[in-house]
């Protein structure tokens, strides 16, 4: 469970409302708009978003009451909330956008990502970028690796897009005893014969993937997918705790129906990054300070673990199921007695048809 508050609350607003206001809310989040739903002022809103500070072990708590934390895959991965038109909101900066292919405007939220054994997916630790630190990217990766393990997570599999892959990073999860499963660029350097050296997108890679040495690093096996026409590389590591050959003979056996399973698993965490934005208000907030803007965040990815618990228990199909349905009935009543209106004031009136 999230922890109690640090003090007894003077404000009617509490992360439980606050979350279940997010899910709930079809367009436009502010205090005032919160304030105006739930019948409270808008400063105890403000209260609320500026008073605690929870961290990522408060949303790993959260998420570890319906995930197995031995085993399964552990996702890095970071998404942009757009925020084109702030001035004087806390953590903006600009940062390359896989959605938008550029350069953009907004806050960089970076998140660990686990799916455990049963495919039961949530999100166990997290971090707003904040250039103030002069922390990188990495940086934050390495912190919440090391973090959700001493809070007691096991995976089986570390994985992360490209942007993750460097040397270092793969010798850290090495280090740390586990697989790794991550894409990499066209251009690293593999080696299938010793002293020859050639870019990853020259290789020859059956369907059943190839096992070669990735250039700093050691062994490791590549595949090659295709999306949307375009050739995408990624590979599996295991932990380098035994002979070169008995290395490479393991490495051989993992599958393609292996790494399907993980490439799978590891896609989960852009599922999160479409509901979080789509469904509970990621980037839809009009507060400015660091507190308050963390702690929107903080509600709205604790709001897709609710989710995600419904829908594993049965209360829900999907994540998209409790907002699509939840006006159906007051959109009905008011279509019929809008019709009826319509009738009644004209009851020759028929709409027009197009021809």
């Amino acid at each position: 469970m999230i922890r109690a508050v640090t003090r007894p609350s003077s404000a009617k607003c509490t992360l439980s409302k606050y979350i279940s206001y997010l899910l709930s809310e079809p367009k436009s989040v502010s205090c005032l708009r919160v304030s105006e739903v739930l019948g409270m002022s808008h400063d105890s809103v403000n209260r609320f978003l500026n008073r605690e500070t929870y961290s990522g072990k408060d949303l790993f708590n959260e998420s570890a009451q319906f995930l197995d934390l031995s085993g399964g895959v552990l996702s890095i991965d970071d998404t942009v909330l757009d925020k084109p038109y702030a001035k004087y909101i806390a953590y903006i900066g600009h940062f390359w956008s896989g959605k938008h292919h550029r350069t953009v405007k907004g806050i960089n939220l970076i998140t660990l990502f686990h799916t455990d054994p049963n495919g039961r997916g949530a999100p166990v630790n997290f971090r707003v970028y904040d250039k103030s630190e002069g922390k990188t990217r990495h940086d934050y990766f390495l912190e919440m690796l090391n973090e959700v393990i001493e809070w007691g997570l096991s995976p089986t599999f570390v994985s992360g897009d490209s942007w993750y892959s460097c040397v270092s990073n793969l010798k850290k999860v090495d280090s740390q005893g586990y697989a790794g499963f991550f894409a990499i660029e066209k251009n690293r350097k593999v080696s299938v014969q010793k002293g020859k050296w050639l870019q990853v997108q020259q290789l020859d890679i059956p369907e059943n993937g190839r096992v070669v040495w990735l250039k700093d690093y050691g062994f490791v096996k590549v595949f090659r997918t295709f999306l949307k026409e375009q050739k995408r590389h990624y590979i599996l590591t295991l932990p380098a705790s035994e002979e070169d050959d008995v290395m490479t003979h393991k490495l051989e056996k993992l599958t393609l129906n292996e790494f399907d399973r993980v490439h799978d698993d590891h896609w989960k965490i852009e599922q999160y990054h479409r509901v979080i934005k789509q469904v509970c208000h990621v980037e839809h907030f009009q507060v400015r300070g660091k507190t308050a803007v963390k702690n929107h965040i903080f509600a709205a990815v604790c709001g897709f673990v609710e989710l995600q618990n419904l829908s594993i228990s049965g209360v829900l199909k999907n994540c998209y199921q409790l907002q699509r349905n939840l006006f159906n009935e007051v959109i009905a009543n008011f279509v019929s007695m809008f019709s009826s209106t319509i009738n009644r004031l004209d009851p020759e009136f028929k709409p027009a048809v197009n021809a």
